[in-house]
């Protein structure tokens, strides 16, 4: 966001000064007090500079409850790849934007699910990092990035249509896919599937959703 800086003219300067001539008869105390009650005024009207409280405030709590050890690759200003820039786009626009996700991105767009994850009102998403994807048996990944329908079905199984805390973890739910997730512990500690996939960086915010970056692709029973 530009601000603009509102300078003082020569005009006012020279304003200022006739007046005081002019008023010097009637008392040089009214003469200050008009010369300073201007200066004030138009001080007072100029923009600020410096960004403002609730703009820092908004970059700091989109970062504020995230954790894990990959939560330090996300970068720290405020573009699109940051929790700030994230925060405010839905979630599969959100995650294209993201470094450790791009393996993810390019899967969803061949599942044709970009649409129906960004207009849906509340989603959690585990979302698997680029590694998740490098660990699989690369014949089986290429096999299923030719399947839309095969790489829908896996896909769905990681999300959740509520958001969830990471006080909430714990438990079982249905999935998009139509079955279930369990999950067990909570924040830092929670474990995800069967598989006992851990979070890299979880409680990402999304303007839809909340994302949890994981180190392993969840399949569902097929």
């Amino acid at each position: 966001m530009k601000l603009q800086t509102l300078r003082r003219t020569g005009a006012l300067a020279t304003a200022a000064i006739t007046l005081s001539v002019g008023l010097a008869a009637c008392g040089s105390d009214d003469s200050s007090s008009t010369a300073s009650d201007d200066t004030s005024s138009s001080s007072s009207s100029a923009p600020s500079e410096e960004t403002s409280p609730s703009e820092d405030a908004g970059m700091t709590d989109a970062a504020a409850d995230t954790y894990g050890p990959a939560c330090g690759d996300i970068p720290t200003d405020d573009s699109a790849a940051s929790f700030s820039g994230m925060a405010a786009e839905p979630v599969a626009t959100a995650a294209s934007a993201n470094p450790l996700l791009s393996t993810l991105v390019e899967a969803v767009g061949v599942a044709g699910l970009g649409d129906a994850l960004n207009s849906a009102e509340a989603l959690t998403v585990f979302a698997p990092a680029n590694p998740a994807f490098e660990a699989m048996d690369q014949a089986t990944l290429e096999a299923a990035m030719k399947d839309p329908k095969l790489l829908g079905t896996v896909l769905s199984h990681h999300v959740v249509p509520e958001r969830i805390s990471p006080d909430q973890l714990s438990g079982e739910f249905e999935t998009l896919a139509g079955d279930k997730l369990t999950i067990e512990g909570e924040g830092e500690e929670a474990t995800i599937g069967t598989e006992g996939a851990t979070v890299l960086c979880g409680n990402v915010q999304t303007a839809n959703a909340t994302v949890y970056i994981i180190d392993t692709v969840l399949m569902p029973a097929m």
